[in-house]
């Protein structure tokens, strides 16, 4: 049986792993799939949280507005980190839904410190 620390640490991990393949996947100027690796590396990293404060969600949208409401409204975590979230979360659905959706390089990169912090930020709250 695992413990919940196991779970925490397990979903960083996840979480570290994803933003690693956004890394990679950018060299190869596969956009869209950096898309998805950065929002499913922020996604890991609320999951984390929200086991580390005992909040439940069954879903990618209710995850999202659980974290918008208990971190980035009560200021736990800066409004910045809410918006990253928020349009990452919209952009992955766009490049795995929505035909025709090519991201490229300009609006992306940047993406990739930016969730580099995200995850900093929540291990903060979590160590």
């Amino acid at each position: 049986m695992h413990s919940e620390d196991d779970l925490i640490k397990y979903r960083i991990q996840r979480a570290n792993e994803s933003l690693d393949e956004a890394r990679i996947l950018s060299q190869s100027n596969h956009w869209n799939t950096v898309v998805n690796r950065l929002y499913y590396a922020v996604f890991y990293a609320v999951n984390a949280l929200l086991v580390k404060f005992k909040l439940n969600s069954f879903s990618h949208s209710g995850t999202k507005t659980v974290f918008n409401q208990e971190f980035i409204k009560s200021g736990k975590l800066d409004r910045e980190h809410g918006k990253l979230y928020n349009n990452l979360f919209s952009k992955r659905h766009e490049g795995d839904y929505q035909d025709f959706q090519i991201f490229d390089e300009k609006t992306i990169s940047p993406l990739i410190i930016k969730v580099e912090d995200f995850i900093h930020a929540i291990e903060s709250l979590l160590y």
